[in-house]
């Protein structure tokens, strides 16, 4: 007959506690062919790192925004302001290869414009 010593206690203790904060997450029950009903813990789904639908909003505010600065300032001004910042440090050059004038700014711009 094994002894039981307070380690293997908090162990088991653990072991339950762990348990429970799985099933406060969910939980099926199942009954076995023995008669025996089985609690299993319902898998969560992987997240993702980064949440699609964010990504998306902050992408489509970007070119929202850079479509405000074309059609306030116009297409020459506004081609003047990217080549200057292409004359700069790379900091400024990587910022110039951003803001340049792509189809979805240029298509946005155009709804824009008689707001501006």
């Amino acid at each position: 007959m094994a002894v039981e010593t307070q380690a293997h206690f908090h162990k088991r203790l653990g072991a339950v506690g762990r348990k429970h904060a799985a099933m406060a997450q969910g939980y099926t029950t199942q009954v076995r062919g023995d008669g025996l009903i089985v609690v299993k813990t319902k898998r969560r789904k992987a997240s993702r790192f980064v949440p699609l639908k964010g990504l998306a909003a902050l992408m489509l505010g970007f070119f929202i925004f850079k479509a405000f600065m074309l059609s306030s300032l116009g297409e020459i001004t506004y081609n003047e302001r990217v080549a200057k910042l292409q004359q700069g440090t790379q900091i400024e050059q990587g910022g110039a290869y951003v803001m340049q004038i792509d189809p979805v700014t240029h298509f946005l711009a155009g709804f824009l414009e008689p707001l501006t």
